[in-house]
């Protein structure tokens, strides 16, 4: 069983899409999901208290700033912005692909666990999500 998410995105932050994971996902097996996207990331974060996403996204924004702070100079990918080549080492430090056992039609999550999208682009952007349960 396969599908795609479609993901519209505002700027640079967390996008929990857990619930259109979990009425898609029906019947019991591993399931897969993977960002079509080189900008942007996937995780399985806490989705109980809002101020974890928020410290996450400042935490790598501080980590690896624009291409205009000083510090990331030696930076040479700059000509789409400067947040592109940022967002790319972003992407390359955190998953691009989750694996999930799927129980019954139940996402085998844990009490306080969601799956997001981490865009790290700061204009909006539609962002695709491959999802395979197999």
């Amino acid at each position: 069983m396969q599908t795609t998410f479609t993901i519209h995105t505002q700027g640079p932050g967390l996008i929990e899409f857990t619930r259109d994971v979990s009425d898609w996902a029906q019947g019991s097996g591993l399931l897969t999901l993977f960002i079509q996207h080189t900008s942007c990331s996937l995780l399985i974060q806490e989705n109980a208290d809002p101020e974890v996403q928020t410290d996450l996204k400042n935490y790598f924004d501080r980590l690896v700033p624009p291409t205009t702070d000083p510090s990331m100079s030696y930076l040479t990918h700059t000509y789409e912005g400067p947040d592109d080549m940022p967002a790319h080492i972003k992407a390359s430090m955190l998953p691009t692909h989750l694996s999930i056992p799927v129980n019954d039609g139940r996402l085998a999550l844990g009490t306080w666990q969601g799956i997001y999208l981490f865009e790290h682009r700061t204009r909006p952007h539609t962002r695709h999500v491959a999802a395979h349960l197999g």
